[in-house]
């Protein structure tokens, strides 16, 4: 399970996922063209030589998250650390996936976040905290099997707890959450092709919608209100695909990359200001949606099946409402 969801939003301090909305018809269409790859590369010359799916060794990507499950009673533990810079700003954070094995099929888990944000000619943040957590349930429906043309399938299940500061702000630095819930469900796909000279090229596919709740707002918040604020915000519903491939280089060593484009809902904000000294006036706002893409290289290392370490960097490189900005990372793999 790599950084999405992971990473991707949640350092940024709201925890929420995002894709491209208005291009939700295009998924089928792209998941479709993704299994007529996997159908005729599976029809190749199965005489050419392989590398046994048993003789790689992968972390998993920076970004994209497995399709797979992990078998009943084993854990997977994957913190990652990272920076997302942009202009004036480095948002430290570390975001830690913990799961269990329900089942074979079924693996439920939790993913703690905390943060620290760095401004330039402003207060930095007061001290860590803790950004909103998430809940994560995952459902294996296929599995990819040799030789044959399915890929491994599974459905995914995400809600996201409302447990990073919002609002009452002193500094802005200190908002490391959205103050809503939220519901994120998506679908995952993985599968391995062999590249022509006989090593293994693992794929991912992410396709994700995230569902915002309202989040009630006092004072100065992340969503721009100020001090005599009180009122409401509902985040847009946001869209989120992603896609990887890694490379099997040696047994031990893996080069991937992940690509992504998503898109957050316009915010509306409502309430009303009360200044001392004067009538309360209504605040009725609406902060525009945000369209983003990138991608992210990394390399991974593991000293054995069971643990790895991945170095890699997520670039976004343009968009609109959104800033550009690099977020070097480091996560280590441990699997029981």
């Amino acid at each position: 399970m790599p950084l999405p969801e992971r990473m991707a939003e949640a350092a940024v301090g709201n925890g929420r996922q995002a894709g491209r909305g208005g291009r939700g018809i295009r998924w089928p269409v792209m998941l479709a063209a993704w299994l007529g790859m996997a159908a005729a590369v599976s029809a190749q010359d199965a005489g050419a030589p392989r590398q046994a799916l048993d003789d790689a060794w992968w972390t998993g990507p920076m970004l994209a998250n497995s399709a797979e499950t992990l078998p009943r009673g084993h854990v997977l533990v994957e913190p990652y650390v990272y920076d997302v810079a942009s202009k004036g700003t480095d948002a430290f954070g570390s975001r830690a996936y913990v799961l269990y094995g329900l089942t074979d099929r079924l693996t439920v888990g939790l993913i703690p976040i905390i943060g620290y944000t760095r401004v330039s000619n402003e207060p930095d943040s007061a001290g860590i905290g803790l950004g909103d957590q998430i809940l994560q349930a995952q459902y294996r429906l296929t599995r990819f099997h040799e030789g044959g043309w399915l890929p491994t399938l599974a459905l995914q299940l995400q809600e996201t707890l409302p447990t990073g500061r919002h609002d009452r702000l002193s500094r802005a630095s200190d908002g490391m959450g959205g103050g809503a819930w939220a519901t994120t469900l998506g679908l995952n796909a993985q599968s391995y092709f062999w590249m022509p000279n006989g090593r293994l090229l693992r794929a991912r596919l992410n396709l994700t919608r995230t569902f915002n709740g309202h989040a009630g707002v006092t004072g100065a918040s992340v969503y721009g209100t100020g001090p005599g604020f009180r009122g409401t915000a509902r985040p847009g519903d946001a869209f989120y695909l992603g896609a990887s491939l890694e490379y099997s280089l040696t047994r031990r060593w893996v080069l991937a990359l992940d690509v992504f484009r998503s898109h957050g809902g316009a915010t509306r904000v409502d309430g009303r200001t009360d200044p001392p000294g004067a009538l309360p006036e209504p605040v009725r706002t609406r902060l525009g949606g945000s369209d983003a893409y990138g991608y992210a290289p990394a390399v991974e290392y593991s000293w054995t099946p069971n643990l790895g370490v991945l170095f890699g960097l997520r670039v976004v490189a343009g968009g609109h409402g959104t800033r550009h900005s690099l977020t070097p990372a480091i996560a280590v793999n441990l699997v029981h």
